[in-house]
């Protein structure tokens, strides 16, 4: 009873910190959002100044610096909840900033019966390794691939990053550098998906390393007519 108790104070404030931390990388992602609009006309008077002075390869520059700036900050990947928008671009932004390419393509589906609570810890822990794993790696090495969505009746989401070797597990869980909250973090995310009656998986090969998770998806009459299409 009294470790039960232990366990789950430790959970509560794991996924407390887990949540403040999201929010102090979205608030910064949107900081800077707001930091670009706020130079804006800034940028329209020096590129006007520039043409009025027929400077063209001036201003082709100073777009294509300007698009590479804002490439940094723009919210690219919907997934049709805002809460697991902001959490899923900000990680984006934190893989674009330590010059890991990413690769990824998210639709939460309609039947999905995950919490945006309980997403954004999954995804969090999920990108918050890879990206981990990624900084030990030289940069052509580095990579990290996301897909959200949905496979027949389940809502389907998988993480695969780089890695080094191939990491040893000990019972449910990967021998990690990072000591034990690390292993915490992917048995939090089994936690979760079993709460929804799902399955999860992790596997951890020379080179790259792979988490997946199916959870049924609540079925309206909706969705089985687009099933059967």
């Amino acid at each position: 009873m009294l470790l039960d108790k232990l366990i789950n104070k430790r959970i509560e404030r794991y996924q407390s910190e887990l949540l403040q931390k999201y929010c102090d990388e979205v608030e910064s992602m949107y900081r800077k959002m707001r930091g670009w609009r706020h130079d804006y006309h800034n940028h329209i008077q020096a590129m006007q100044a520039s043409m009025a002075l027929g400077n063209y390869d001036e201003v082709n520059r100073y777009l294509s610096d300007l698009n590479d700036d804002l490439t940094t900050v723009d919210t690219v990947i919907k997934t049709g909840r805002v809460m697991v928008d902001a959490i899923l671009n900000g990680k984006l932004n934190i893989a674009a900033q330590n010059e890991i390419p990413v690769n990824a393509k998210a639709k939460i589906p309609d039947g999905t019966p995950v919490s945006d609570i309980d997403l954004c810890v999954i995804i969090g822990n999920l990108l918050d390794n890879a990206i981990e794993e990624n900084k030990r790696l030289a940069q052509d090495d580095r990579f990290i691939r996301v897909y959200l969505g949905r496979k027949n009746t389940q809502f389907y989401l998988s993480v695969t990053n780089a890695a080094g070797k191939k990491r040893a597990k000990s019972g449910a869980r990967f021998a990690s550098s990072k000591g034990a909250d690390h292993g915490f973090g992917l048995s939090r995310v089994e936690t979760v998906v079993k709460k929804y009656g799902g399955y999860f998986a992790a596997d951890s090969e020379d080179g790259g390393f792979t988490a997946e998770l199916l959870i049924p998806l609540r079925m309206t009459n909706e969705g089985a007519g687009a099933l059967n299409e």
